[in-house]
């Protein structure tokens, strides 16, 4: 008789929004995993979050890191903190997923990943949408051709204006929009287009009064010449979209990187015979992150990280590269 194996344990640091509001409830509901504690620096807010998993409430990041019924720790902590808790839960033997950005600095990232090879444990940057389907099937439909030979990529994303007191207003908290809004169009970019983008241009706005940048863009271009042109801020009308352009078409993909779970992407082609309007199944990708999360640690275990769908586990370091020299290149224009 086969037994099942026992459920991922997770503790949480931070009461963030994001927690509270999707990956909490995602880690519940997946078999295979649960929510084990919630920490905080304040204690009522850890109980708050806490209670609807009937999970531990731990005021202090600290403690909940020497809980040994905790196996994995998810870190939603503002961006600047991310290296410093995720180092602390790495050294205290427990597996991460944490909030993108990873760490606001390559280096930083690479040494982190570099840690949890050498630990034998799983560590994991928390960018969603690529586990959506909706992406696999738009990189299907390149892939036979249904525009034709790729020439471009569009990509954006825009949200309204944050209140002045937001964390992604403030450079101590590691805020700004190229991490927070500007990874989203770029991840998008490395994952229809691959790894090996060169930054040809890029541009960073600082809004009237912002001690971040607010807006910006970039052109990257592929080896083989097919070049995305990215645009992004936090002082926008909504804009979630990409778009992909070929010798014979296009394909067109609005909410593209926070779609709720019981939405059905629709496809947009357009080629000279005329437009179709694919319209794709329902996905989470909340759960599938939860998911992929829980096989990397699986497969990390058996000494396999790169195993049986689990995420690429060097992908965060590609991305922080990518951010890196974007801000290099917008600094010389």
């Amino acid at each position: 008789m086969t037994s099942t194996p026992a459920p991922l344990r997770i503790g949480v640091l931070g009461c963030a929004d994001i927690a509270v509001r999707r990956m909490m409830p995602a880690m519940a509901a997946l078999p295979g995993t649960e929510v084990t504690a919630v920490a905080s620096r304040d204690a009522a807010k850890a109980a708050a979050a806490a209670a609807p998993y009937g999970a531990a409430a731990v005021e202090g990041y600290q403690e909940l890191l020497r809980r040994p019924d905790v196996d994995a720790v998810y870190v939603p902590l503002p961006a600047a903190l991310h290296a410093e808790w995720t180092e602390a839960a790495l050294r205290a033997g427990k597996h991460v997923l944490a909030e993108k950005p990873l760490t606001t600095a390559p280096e930083s990232t690479a040494a982190l990943l570099g840690l949890a090879a050498a630990s034998g444990l799983a560590l994991m940057e928390n960018v969603m949408f690529v586990h959506h389907r909706l992406h696999t099937d738009v990189r299907k439909l390149v892939a036979d051709g249904a525009i034709g030979e790729l020439r471009a990529l569009h990509a954006s994303f825009g949200i309204p204006r944050l209140p002045d007191t937001d964390i992604r207003h403030d450079p101590r908290l590691g805020g700004g929009a190229l991490g927070d809004v500007g990874v989203y169009p770029l991840r998008a970019a490395q994952h229809l287009l691959g790894d090996e983008l060169d930054v040809l241009g890029a541009h960073l706005v600082r809004g009237p009064g912002s001690r971040v940048e607010t807006a910006g863009g970039a052109l990257l271009a592929t080896p083989a010449g097919v070049t995305a042109h990215i645009a992004f801020g936090m002082d926008h009308g909504y804009r979630s979209a990409y778009e992909l352009w070929g010798s014979q078409g296009r394909l067109v993909v609005e909410r593209a990187y926070t779609p709720p779970a019981d939405h059905r992407p629709v496809v947009r082609l357009e080629t000279r015979t005329g437009v179709e309007e694919l319209v794709l199944d329902a996905d989470d990708q909340v759960r599938n992150t939860v998911a992929a999360f829980a096989a990397l640690v699986a497969r990390t275990g058996a000494g396999h990280p790169g195993d049986g769908g689990a995420p690429d586990p060097e992908a965060p370091l590609r991305q922080a590269r990518l951010l890196d020299a974007v801000r290099r290149r917008a600094a010389l224009v």
